[in-house]
């Protein structure tokens, strides 16, 4: 067993992904594995600084043999798999239920945001379950998984069910702690989409909250949830287990930056 956990991030070469690969390294002394399907500078970068903690594999979530190959170089190379942190995502397609949008591109939508997901779970539980950590899984949800926002609707309906699989998966599973989290407005490239692209499908308030909050400063740089989301997959409490919670609620409070 390593002396150190190893967690494995998908999604990992930008934005949310890449902030927490770059705290689990830098400060949380974790190895990481990767499963993105670009190698972004940054995440080369640190690559480079961090070779021996850090391994990359370049793949698609919905692709189950890229799954499994991920994960069995965690066991090959560090001998456990002790964290799991659900990253990759997507918003696209932005429709409305009865436009012309066709029913494939909401299947696949749910093929990235939700299949995934059982797909890595069902790769990686057999070591989480035998970690000496303790297994843990950090789904990075959405506060629109809990909302109705005009315009996204296989969103809004994929981090629902996300957050579902959250709660399924800690009852199931009594060795391995699962949260939900929402990470808030954070200044992503999801974000300038919507700014950019909303307009045309969301509602005009909702499209004019999210480019005022970029306007006036408001969005959350990544490494504040990033920090969080890093912080749970390493020593999360089991009694957060099951449950969907904000990054900067009173639950968090131990997991965040406290510079």
């Amino acid at each position: 067993m390593s002396a150190k956990p190893t967690i494995l991030v998908t999604g990992a070469s930008r934005g949310i992904g890449l902030a927490v690969v770059t705290i689990l390294l830098r400060e949380l002394n974790a190895n990481v594995v990767t499963l993105s399907r670009t190698r972004s500078p940054e995440l080369l970068d640190l690559l480079n600084s961090a070779s021996e903690s850090l391994v990359l594999v370049d793949g698609d979530v919905t692709d189950a043999t890229a799954v499994e190959n991920a994960v069995s170089l965690a066991l090959e190379r560090f001998s456990s798999l002790d964290g799991l942190v659900l990253n990759a995502g997507q918003l696209e397609p932005l429709c409305r239920i009865g436009d012309d949008t066709s029913l494939e591109q909401w299947k696949q939508h749910f093929d990235v945001n939700f299949f995934s997901l059982v797909t890595a779970l069902k790769a990686s539980l057999p070591a989480l379950r035998r970690s000496s950590f303790g297994g843990r899984v950090v789904f990075v949800s959405s506060g629109a998984a809990v909302k109705g926002t005009a315009g996204w609707g296989n969103y809004n309906a994929s981090k629902s069910a996300m957050n579902s699989l959250c709660r399924t998966l800690a009852e199931e599973e009594p060795d391995v702690t699962a949260i939900a989290l929402r990470p808030g407005m954070v200044n992503t490239s999801m974000q300038a989409s919507l700014r950019q692209g909303g307009a045309a499908h969301m509602a005009p308030k909702d499209h004019a909250m999210f480019v005022a909050a970029h306007t006036d400063g408001k969005l959350l740089q990544v490494e504040a949830p990033g920090h969080v989301i890093a912080a749970l997959v390493v020593r999360a409490a089991k009694t957060l287990s099951g449950q969907f919670v904000s990054w900067d609620a009173p639950e968090c409070a131990d997991y965040r930056a406290t510079a």
